[in-house]
């Protein structure tokens, strides 16, 4: 190999198998023992691996979101992974633990070590419930380390169009990777979507880059500054993810 060669792909699958090795080490030392720990040990893994790649002024937590109007004040159900602009002061942070408005939000995830088919509906509702509160286009994102289930199910279809779009990116496992598109997109798109006029789903099959993709999207849509000489970097599929797409959701 050239030794000025470089290998974005290579690179970006380095990530999936970081997340996935590391993921294992407290499983093999407790088992089944304590679940809950398990979880929220996976939750620190992405939180890490996703601080790595952010900006400076761009910072992590788990916690709640606040918003008041007038007399009505509403608060998120806990959210694994808040993003959040650390130069508008948060309302409140203790460690990783932080309680702030919606205003510095810039990103929100929930993250599952497995999830099913069935269980999509509990997550999407989760986190279609916290956009609303939010009311403004962030990243609004599932990754889950693991998926076993397959993609050719009614489940996945019912529970996509029940997110009135406020769930625009989904890892399901380290191949299966869901992006939300407005209606607009769809011409632009090579191959353009033909049959569907609405906002839809494109589930694609991403051999060992669902992670990579959902995290560079992430950082797509929370830095203020266009970050397009990188491209290659971070989406490194040669021509265009769209020919790995295998299925249309139309909502």
């Amino acid at each position: 190999m050239n030794r000025n060669e470089i290998e974005p792909e290579e690179f970006q699958k380095s990530i999936t198998n970081e997340l996935d090795i590391v993921k294992n080490r407290v499983r093999n030392l407790i088992g089944s023992s304590n679940w809950a720990e398990e979880g929220r040990y996976k939750e620190a893994i992405l939180r890490n691996v996703i601080r790595r790649f952010l900006p400076s002024y761009l910072s992590l937590g788990t916690g709640f979101i606040i918003r008041k109007n007038n007399q009505d004040t509403k608060i998120s159900r806990q959210i694994d992974i808040i993003v959040y602009d650390n130069t508008i002061p948060v309302l409140f942070s203790e460690g990783n633990f932080v309680i702030t408005t919606y205003k510095n939000v810039k990103a929100i995830i929930e993250v599952k070590t497995k999830i099913s088919n069935h269980d999509l509906h509990e997550s999407i509702n989760k986190s279609k419930e916290n956009g609303k509160l939010i009311k403004k286009e962030i990243f609004n994102g599932i990754f889950s380390y693991e998926y076993n289930d397959g993609i050719e199910s009614d489940s996945i279809d019912n529970a996509l169009k029940n997110t009135e779009g406020y769930v625009n990116h989904l890892s399901l496992g380290k191949d299966i990777f869901i992006k939300f598109w407005r209606n607009v997109d769809r011409n632009r798109l090579s191959p353009p979507i033909n049959d569907c006029e609405a906002d839809f789903y494109n589930i694609y099959k991403l051999e060992g880059l669902s992670f990579s993709y959902f995290i560079s999207n992430l950082i797509n849509m929370t830095c203020d500054k266009k970050i397009d000489d990188r491209w290659w970097f971070l989406f490194p599929i040669e021509g265009t993810k769209e020919n790995y797409r295998k299925r249309i959701i139309c909502l």
